[in-house]
């Protein structure tokens, strides 16, 4: 006990050591590491910070236990190498936070996290220490209010309606629900963050909502639930987003937009990133271990989806590589807003993408009748799926494969899809060029078709390994349809039905 104790003081020594004049230790104010709670002592600190204009609040080596923490303008909240921020397992450490004048349809009727900021600005977290959010250990509120992914189960970071954040280095685990949320924010930076969440239902990596000018970099992610989630919750769109070199694991989809999407999506960049199996050894809460979708874009709730460039990706598994879609599930976003029409989604660019070890889902680009995802072009794709995919096991008639109009979006909806590579309907203007195909093991499936699509160019195709089909593309009700010949193909290129 007493070399316990000189060890926890020679590290606090040094932690004031290292201190800036602008900083505030939290020790200085009461908290101590173990299973002491030390939420009043950490924004005491904060206060103290606040108070004084600003600087950075510390939280050295050491694990701290803590409930709900309020950062405020111009405070950064430092975590030293070896800190660890533990969250409170008792939801009294997490009171309902006021609610904002921002309205979503996440919104529970008030919010909790452990860390938590509204409306403030110049805000950061950084270091190099842990943000553990206990989530195997959260649990629901039992309030008969409180349900399904709004049943008060704390994030680990959530911040609402704040401008020029800042959130680096700090690696973030085991949320009760999603790991972080930026809400309604705007100049945004979120670099170099490690996020592994595998401990409870809904453990997304982080949720980009309704925010404008966010830059997300650097980042590795591994989660149960969808990884990087761009979403538009509430009237706000997702506005000029950065997404680049990151590497991402999801039981579910990894990388995403659109679950919610009433205010929309515009000017959003997606590069240099990989797709990977998950590392986590637990069987999936959510999705399945081969993960479910490596890049998903959506318009389900209303909303505009345009100015959308992906390039660069690298996906290993996952059900589908690649999954667009327009449909009508028309949620409000709060009880008194109008039922929203049917978005739009189109002028999407995806380039040089390569999928393999996947599974038998397909890709698919897809709306609704009477409506079109329009102005798409995918040029240097290679996808290889698994194959060993026989007659009957997929929708053969294309007839048979539902609409799904109001469905959650999400190709689990369909599975194998008739088609082994791309599953087009609904479609205005699509372009492929340059395309590389194959299967592990033989595919009946033909690799492209064709449903109530006006404008089809694929060009550029080399020759597609292990397909059994007789014909490359079926195009149904489909008209101004192009199609190169695939190298050292000598079937039937495009077979027109009604």
């Amino acid at each position: 006990m007493m070399k316990q104790k000189i060890i926890l003081l020679v590290g606090l020594s040094m932690a004031i050591l290292f201190c800036r004049a602008q900083d505030f230790l939290i020790t200085q104010y009461g908290a101590r590491p173990g299973r002491f709670n030390n939420t009043s002592a950490i924004n005491k600190a904060i206060d103290a910070c606040y108070k004084n204009g600003g600087g950075r609040v510390v939280i050295p080596a050491g694990t701290f236990k803590s409930g709900t923490l309020l950062l405020k303008e111009n405070v950064e909240l430092h975590l030293a190498m070896g800190a660890v921020l533990s969250a409170s397992t008792d939801i009294k450490d997490f009171p309902l936070q006021p609610q904002p004048a921002y309205r979503s349809q996440k919104d529970p009727g008030g919010w909790r996290a452990l860390i938590y900021a509204h409306a403030v600005t110049n805000i950061a977290i950084t270091g190099q220490g842990t943000i553990d959010g206990n989530g195997a250990r959260q649990k629901p509120d039992p309030d008969s209010r409180f349900r399904l992914d709004m049943d008060g189960r704390p994030r680990n970071l959530l911040f609402i309606s704040c401008e020029q954040i800042r959130v680096e280095g700090i690696r973030m685990r085991n949320s009760g629900i999603w790991n972080q949320h930026y809400l309604d924010c705007e100049d945004v930076i979120v670099d170099r963050i490690s996020v592994y969440n595998h401990s409870n239902r809904n453990n997304d990596g982080i949720d980009i909502d309704g925010c404008r000018r966010f830059v997300l970099s650097n980042a590795i992610l591994d989660t149960d639930d969808d990884a990087i989630v761009l979403k538009s919750t509430g009237s706000a769109a997702c506005e000029n987003i950065t997404i680049t070199n990151c590497i991402v694991s999801s039981f579910c989809n990894a990388i995403k937009a659109g679950t919610e999407s009433t205010g929309g999506f515009k000017n959003i960049a997606i590069s240099n990133c990989v797709v990977k199996p998950s590392i986590s050894k637990e069987p999936p809460i959510f999705g399945n271990p081969l993960g479910i979708a490596g890049l998903s874009l959506e318009i389900v709730d209303g909303g505009i989806m345009e100015g959308v460039s992906i390039s660069n990706i690298t996906i290993e598994g996952s059900q589908s590589p690649l999954y667009i879609r327009l449909g009508n599930r028309a949620r409000k976003h709060t009880e008194s807003a109008s039922e929203p029409g049917v978005g739009i989604l189109r002028d999407v660019v995806i380039s040089n993408i390569v999928a393999y070890h996947t599974g038998n889902f397909g890709g698919s680009i897809t709306a609704i009748p009477g409506h079109y995802v329009e102005n798409v072009s995918l040029s240097n794709i290679r996808f290889h799926n698994k194959g060993a995919v026989q007659t009957g096991d997929f929708a053969g008639n294309v007839h048979k494969v539902p609409e799904d109009e109001k469905g959650y979006p999400q190709p689990t909806v369909w599975k194998e899809l008739p088609a082994s590579a791309l599953f087009i309907r609904h479609a205005k203007n699509i372009l492929v060029n340059g395309l590389m195909l194959g299967s592990k093991e033989t595919d009946v499936r033909s690799p492209v078709i064709a449903v109530d699509v006006q404008g089809l160019q694929i060009s550029n195709v080399a020759e597609v390994a292990n397909s059994n089909s007789p014909v490359f593309c079926q195009a149904y009700q489909s008209k101004n349809i192009l199609i190169d010949t695939p190298l050292n193909w000598n079937r039937k290129v495009i077979e027109y039905n009604e």
